[in-house]
């Protein structure tokens, strides 16, 4: 699937209970899973740095040294603190299993080091699956998985509230796991079986986020309940796990709508809650901090700023809080930081004495974003962070702060200086590839939220970060001239213009001259002909709504529609013939073949498959009318006439999409690259005999869920494989 981000770009009701189903150990054979390599591979990520929202970091409370962290799509991890770097956790989980890589909640046990253990699920929309519990005894090495029959949203509203999962202060053996629409669950064998916890208060609604945060306060339970109106209860808590209450004397009012996180500071017998008008990460405009004395029950708004106000330049100061985290070494020493603070820009307030006086972390400091310079966005410099809701303290150390944001995690190790942890944290949702056949790079990505990017080298971040001139958030499309890789081009969303051209392989840009007005709103896939000479541009609404294609004979400057082109089509520019354009309509599917150089289209084959917009048609380096027809379960085919027919390719059942790479010594084809399937399991897979046979590259401990977008070979070295993934970055593998 590609990211589903429902409150930055666009439920069912569930039962009472789950019911408890038998853990399966991960790897056990089963359908579509567990078929053995045929080749050796090693498979690493391209860095680029972090590049996703990190919606939680846990240190573990006896550990020195050990945390884990976890995202909206992109998995979860353990930091290393030998090799300064983050181990991820659970590449294992394959194409089926594509809805499990967003982590929800995790939970480590206090009296157990080794134990781990992680709640997934991305999205509990109906056609998304059920979520799991994955638990560990050696910190997430190998994991024992039980599936249960509850969604969750990992990548949903309120994902970036605290954990929903929690060991038992009284009992290791007992863990509580709080659902958005399926009220509080609890297990008893350590996660293997789970049911419906008795007694919880909170209504389950289909629409609500449920139950928003666990946490233990000595050896009673604390649970935030997402679901209120301002004026009712949301924060209960029980003694003995069996009769719960509503927290006497608690906040309201709509600044305190929504508990987000709380930290309990031991030594004073605080309890300190973020609250927000709206779950988050988007949408807050109000909120506050308070903390309950538990000694004696009186609560005490500790927020160091009231929202909405007016900044320096009259904008509205609206926010709302999010993370907090306590001292574990120092008593009434906590950090708090706002989120979806836009105008004045989200903070960190830091405060020694209980919450009385407050200092804004921000002001005072150094962001050094020299390993990973797209964080400018383009600027000269970047921001403190947005998107601020996982905030941590590290308990053996009073000056080691990480907090998440949207696109990476700072850390501080002097509470002044900052700079992304993130070294093994990729987490970005990648749409293009492109390994060019000559030049400094050889690879240039377009992605979710970060645009494009020309990779000098795969194991350090783009030193020039993301195309600029303009920046795009999420690319939509990118392209290079086969005849002349010196010329790329891109398109995507910018509030600065949607297009652009490269004449030096895509280190630095120009804008389109001007532009077709569907492209600010409708930006969809571009493509060149082989020389560079002819540039077609398609528009599709974020909606799905699907509009004309246009035509550029001037590097951008004027367009002219082409009334013959199928609508919301994909453009594919013949690498051998710089008059020849394919298009495949995936509505009707039918093959459109331009001869004049995308002046006109007209129908090639037809009667192929049809009804998905994610069918994919890909050219054959070096060759003019060899194409290759991904149409996902109906299988692959190949056209050797342009695209007036095709036949099928009898050695696979599957094909998602496919790529080529340098050919094999003593090959004259292309080697080819695909993700598909040749007998059970959904995988990668490298031919070296135009698709007559193929050999699986990747393994049981590297799938990534959906990788279904786009792979790319390198021409320049055999073996090499680019591939897209849906929140694990960019993978690249090679024979070893």
């Amino acid at each position: 699937m590609r990211t589903f981000n429902l409150s930055r770009r666009a439920v069912l009701a569930g039962t009472a209970a789950a019911a408890a189903l038998t853990a399966l150990p991960v790897g056990q054979a089963r359908a579509h899973a567990a078929e053995a390599a045929g080749s050796s591979y090693r498979w690493r990520n391209v860095f680029i740095g972090g590049t996703g929202f990190v919606t939680g970091v846990l240190f573990h409370p006896s550990v020195r040294g050990l945390a884990y962290a976890r995202t909206d799509i992109g998995g979860a991890y353990r930091w290393d603190s030998g090799a300064a770097a983050w181990i991820p956790l659970t590449d294992h989980l394959g194409w089926d299993d594509w809805n499990l890589l967003g982590v929800e909640a995790m939970a480590v046990d206090p009296a157990h080091p080794n134990r781990v253990y992680l709640a997934l699920g991305t999205y509990a929309q109906s056609w998304a699956g059920d979520g799991a519990v994955l638990r560990s005894e050696d910190r997430g090495a190998t994991w024992a998985r039980t599936d249960l029959t509850v969604k969750l949203g990992a990548n949903e509203d309120g994902r970036g509230t605290g954990e929903r999962l929690l060991v038992d202060p009284r009992d290791s053996d007992t863990l509580w796991l709080g659902t958005r629409h399926d009220g509080l669950l609890k297990s008893t064998d350590r996660g293997a079986t789970w049911a419906a916890a008795t007694g919880f208060p909170g209504t389950p609604s289909a629409s609500g986020q449920g139950v928003t945060l666990l946490v233990a306060v000595g050896r009673t339970l604390y649970a935030g309940w997402g679901d209120s109106d301002g004026s009712a209860a949301n924060l209960f808590r029980t003694a003995d796990g069996t009769k719960w209450e509503a927290v006497p004397g608690q906040p309201s009012g709509t600044a305190a709508k929504v508990p987000i996180r709380a930290a309990y500071d031991r030594f004073t017998r605080e309890l300190y809650v973020t609250y927000a008008n709206a779950p988050g990460p988007n949408g807050q405009s109000d909120g506050s901090v308070h903390k309950l004395c538990t000694a004696n029950g009186k609560w005490a708004d500790v927020s160091p700023v009231k929202p909405g106000g007016t900044t320096s330049d009259g904008s509205a100061d609206t926010f709302g809080y999010g993370g907090v985290a306590v001292d574990a070494r120092r008593p009434g020493t906590l950090v708090v930081s706002t989120n979806n603070r836009w105008a004045a820009v989200d903070t960190v307030f830091r405060s020694t004495d209980g919450g009385r006086h407050w200092t804004s972390l921000k002001d005072s400091a150094v962001l050094d974003v020299s390993q990973t310079p797209y964080l400018k966005w383009g600027a000269d410099a970047p921001k403190f962070g947005w998107w601020i809701q996982a905030l941590a303290l590290d308990p053996y150390d009073s000056r080691h702060v990480v907090y998440g944001t949207g696109a990476t995690l700072y850390g501080t190790r002097d509470l002044k200086h900052w700079a992304p942890q993130i070294r093994g944290m990729e987490e970005t949702s990648v749409r293009q590839l492109i390994s060019p056949p000559a030049g400094e790079a050889h690879l240039i990505s377009g992605s979710g939220d970060i645009g494009v990017m020309y990779h000098e080298r795969l194991t350090a971040s783009p030193s020039r970060g993301m195309a600029t001139n303009p920046v795009f958030g999420s690319a939509t499309g990118l392209a290079q001239a086969a005849a002349k890789p010196a010329y790329v081009v891109r398109s995507g969303w910018g509030d600065h213009g949607n297009g652009a051209y490269s004449n030096d392989g895509g280190q630095t840009w120009a804008p389109f001259e001007a532009q077709p007005s569907l492209a600010k709103d409708a930006p969809g896939p571009i493509a060149v002909n082989a020389d560079g000479s002819v540039l077609l541009w398609v528009f599709v609404h974020w909606d799905g709504t699907k509009y004309p294609a246009y035509r550029s004979t001037d590097n951008g400057a004027t367009w002219t529609e082409i009334s013959s082109f199928p609508k919301g089509a994909t453009p594919v520019a013949d690498p051998a013939d710089p008059t020849h354009f394919h298009a495949y309509d995936t509505d009707t599917g039918t093959l459109y073949v331009s001869t004049d150089s995308g002046l006109s289209f007209t129908q090639g084959a037809t009667g192929l498959p049809s009804g998905d917009s994610q069918f994919e048609l890909v050219a054959a380096p070096g060759r003019s009318g060899d194409l290759w027809l991904s149409v996902k379960w109906n299988g692959l085919y190949r056209s050797t006439d342009g695209g007036l027919s095709f036949d099928k390719v009898d050695s696979c059942w599957a094909s998602y999409t496919l790529g080529f790479g340098k050919a094999a010594d003593g090959a004259d084809y292309p080697a080819i690259y695909m993700v598909g399937s040749t007998e059970t399991i959904t995988a990668v897979y490298r031919s070296d005999d135009e698709a007559k046979t193929w050999v699986r590259i990747n393994d049981d401990r590297h799938q990534w869920g959906w990788t279904g977008e786009v792979i790319t070979g390198d021409p320049r070295v055999y073996g090499r494989v680019y591939l897209a993934t849906n929140g694990r970055g960019i993978q690249y593998g090679e024979p070893v």
